[in-house]
């Protein structure tokens, strides 16, 4: 509430800035140590939970398609990639599916991923890993380690098939006081976030921190502009993670 009473008043005196979701990026502090390399022909892939799945048309398999894409950030961040690289005839598919944790991603991983044989393999998981633990019904049994586990299996066992992948993990985050998210969540989720940057570390991956830019746009507007219940993203929300993405990948 402080946020957007402090939001609101910033709008009735007419100071605000202007919200630009490249600042607000930019503001995060994204460092961008190593960039992905993009070649004419190249596979992109985003994978991840309902996050990334954002709606998509699971009966449709076409590459750049704004139905098998979904009206989430990887339909966003796909638009920018083919305008900022039009020589290249980049193919971006999405196999996101609502509801999953790693060790489902690992289920449907020949078909999803390796068949696919993506160039650059984006992926965002872990909010269900550690959600999905607070069902009053039937709640999930994984903890971080099963977490860790399963998702240092997943990545070993994509790179044995696909040495030469491009790597980008995006950060688990969740924005709180909004709906879903609680105080019950922390610090527990916290370290699921720990978890991926280290993955990232350890697999030389590109790590793109949702946390911290989320954070940073909390000083923009108030958290219920960027995410309806605190996990998914709004409209802005999307935007703001595909802005992210660019940023963390070098492009």
């Amino acid at each position: 509430m402080t946020n957007r009473r402090n939001f609101i008043q910033t709008l009735a005196l007419g100071t605000t800035m202007a919200i630009s979701i490249p600042e607000i990026v930019s503001a995060s502090g994204i460092k961008v140590k190593q960039g992905i390399k993009l070649k004419t022909d190249d596979i992109v892939l985003f994978q991840g939970d309902s996050i990334t799945d954002a709606g998509r048309d699971r009966n449709k398999n076409q590459p750049n398609d704004t139905a098998t894409l979904g009206h989430g950030y990887p339909v966003i961040t796909a638009a920018q990639l083919l305008v900022r690289k039009p020589s290249l005839n980049l193919k971006i598919y999405n196999k996101g599916i609502s509801g999953n944790k790693v060790y489902q991603l690992a289920e449907r991983w020949n078909e999803d991923c390796l068949a696919i044989k993506p160039n650059v393999l984006s992926i965002l998981v872990g909010v269900n890993d550690y959600w999905h633990t607070l069902a009053k019904e039937n709640p999930y049994k994984g903890t971080l380690e099963t977490y860790k586990n399963d998702y240092k299996t997943l990545l070993n066992n994509t790179l044995k098939e696909l040495p030469n992948v491009q790597l980008v993990i995006g950060e688990p985050y969740a924005v709180n006081h909004v709906r879903a998210v609680t105080d019950e969540w922390y610090p527990t989720f916290d370290g699921y976030r720990a978890a991926a940057r280290e993955l990232a570390k350890t697999f030389n991956a590109i790590f793109v921190p949702y946390q911290q830019v989320y954070d940073e746009a909390l000083k923009y507007a108030p958290a219920n502009y960027w995410t309806g219940d605190g996990v998914h993203p709004s409209l802005a929300g999307a935007a703001l993670m595909a802005q992210a993405w660019l940023k963390a990948v070098g492009i």
